[in-house]
This record gives C-alpha cells, sequence and structure tokens, in this order.
C-alpha cells in the first residue's frame, strides 16, 4: 500500500539557491492488527499480526533559481528490512535496496518577509526495489508511483506557523504480484486507485536552535484491483507526526514519532520513527 509524502516542519519554506544538501535518515515502523472495513480481521494467520520495518535513507539535493522562482531536485534510495511476526512469523522477511525516488519542487509564491510560502512538488518512485511474488512483504512494490503535492505556509503569530499540504498519489500496476494479493504463489495482477492525503498543522520555532511541529493527516483513497476484481478496500486513514528539529554545527537534526489514530482497511500502524541528519555542503 503507497503512503503519503510526509512533510517536516519547514520543509514548505523556498530554499535559497546553489546550494548542496545531504540526508541521512533511519526509520523504524511496527503494524499490527488488520482492519477490513473498520472491523478487526482475526481469523488465520491475522489473529496476531506484527510487521516491523526498519531502514536507512540517503537522500542528495540541490537548490537552484528557475527563472525567478526557486527550487529544488533530490534523489533517493533506501536500504532496508521488513519482518513479519507474531502470527505471521511463518512468512518470509525481506532486506534490500528500496523503490528509488526522484523528486523536484518550485516555489510558485515566496515572500520570505512575510514567511508565506506556496510550494508545489512532483516525485516519481520507480520499482528498483527488491522484490518476488513468493514473497507477501517487500522492500520495493514493483510498480511504478508518481505523486504531486502542493503545500502552503503562513503565520499564525510572531513564532508559529500553520501549513497544509495536499498531495496525491497515482499507482502504476503490478503484474506479479502473487503471495501478497492471492494468498498463494499464484500471480495475479494489481492495480490501485489514486490515493490522496491531507496534512495539516502547527510550527513552532523556539529559538534559532530549535523547532517543534504537529501534524494531522487525513487520508482517502487506495482501494485495489486483483485481476480486475475490486476488493472494497479504500484507504480512510487518520494519524498523527510530531517533529522536532534542531540546528546545530554538524549539520540540522530531526526526530519524528507518530502513529494511527483510525483504520478503516489495512494494517493499523502504531509506530512511526524517523531520525535525520541533514549537512550542507
Amino acid at each position: 500500500m503507497g503512503w503519503a509524502v510526509d512533510l517536516q516542519p519547514n520543509d514548505i519554506v523556498a530554499p535559497l539557491p546553489n546550494k548542496n544538501y545531504v540526508t541521512i535518515s533511519y526509520l523504524n515502523t511496527e503494524n499490527s492488527t488488520l482492519y477490513s472495513n473498520g472491523s478487526s480481521v482475526s481469523r488465520a494467520p491475522y489473529a496476531s499480526p506484527v510487521i516491523d520495518t526498519q531502514g536507512a535513507i540517503l537522500r542528495g539535493a540541490r537548490t537552484y533559481s528557475l527563472g525567478e522562482l526557486p527550487a529544488v531536485t533530490y534523489i533517493q534510495l533506501p536500504y532496508g528490512a521488513v519482518r513479519p511476526a507474531g502470527s505471521l512469523s511463518g512468512l518470509s522477511s525481506d532486506s534490500g535496496i528500496g523503490d528509488l525516488t526522484i523528486a523536484t519542487a518550485i516555489w510558485p509564491y515566496h515572500n520570505r518577509v512575510t514567511r508565506t510560502y506556496l510550494g508545489l512538488a512532483g516525485y516519481l518512485i520507480s520499482p528498483t526495489g527488491s522484490y518476488s511474488s513468493q514473497r507477501a512483504f517487500n522492500t520495493g512494490e514493483n510498480r511504478f508511483r508518481t505523486d504531486l503535492q502542493l503545500g502552503f505556509q503562513t503565520p499564525i503569530t510572531s513564532s508559529i506557523d500553520g501549513m497544509i499540504a495536499v498531495d496525491t498519489m497515482w499507482f502504476g500496476a503490478n503484474s506479479q504480484c502473487g503471495l501478497a494479493c492471492t494468498g498463494t504463489t499464484t500471480t495475479a495482477s494489481l492495480t490501485q486507485k489514486p490515493l490522496t492525503t491531507t496534512q495539516l498543522g502547527p510550527i513552532y520555532r523556539i529559538n534559532e536552535i530549535f523547532t517543534v511541529g504537529a501534524s494531522y493527516f487525513f487520508v482517502a483513497g487506495g482501494a485495489t484491483a486483483i485481476n480486475n476484481n475490486y476488493m472494497n478496500n479504500v484507504v480512510n486513514t487518520q494519524r498523527f507526526l510530531l517533529s522536532g528539529q534542531a540546528h546545530t554545527p554538524i549539520g540540522r537534526f530531526s526526530l519524528q514519532y507518530g502513529r494511527d489514530m483510525e483504520i478503516k482497511n489495512g494494517f493499523v500502524q502504531t509506530r512511526v520513527l524517523a531520525v535525520r541528519l541533514m549537512k550542507e555542503f
């Protein structure tokens, strides 16, 4: 299942041109109970499922100007592992390279004096990751994905900004979906409807060093079909994400923690933890 592009505090702020950044991230997530149309699933093998995912992500970014508009392009490559446990412990784990992301953002409006920004970003996610139709869980998705995101940020008070971003993700087909789709080694074709996410919340600048933020997410859409058979599994998820940043001589450290608050279909996410270091070169 695809997810939104989560933003960190001040990601919507237009960057200065002609700068290079490298970001190293560590992500850890845990998913548990499977839900189907709002009800928990207890049939085998979903009595007490646990899905643990860990990954490291390397991102290189370059800022520049397109005419008079600020812009940035980055390339991102993950490496990670996904391990089913609990009642899913009989299923195979996977580790390896994840799906490569290339993204570009521009700012049609940016005013540093009033701290008001409007940004537009496009993402292309390529199926470079480890994948096998004989596994239910993989580090790659074996399909192309594209995402278009619009973000707006403006002051609420002298030290608090408000941000809102909306993105929609489109999915290519996975013609080699096996165990994850059918529960057997028989391959099938997986298609998925677009998935739209709205995220919004405050950003509080404590001082020159520390910034914190909180985001609420509403995710909708993304129903799947297997061999053109509609699965009636629309995503309808609410979740939160808390963020903290510290600007140090070493670089910008970021810490994010969140979880699902309400879910209609899929494995509920009980924890997402992200630690990042971004360094300018």
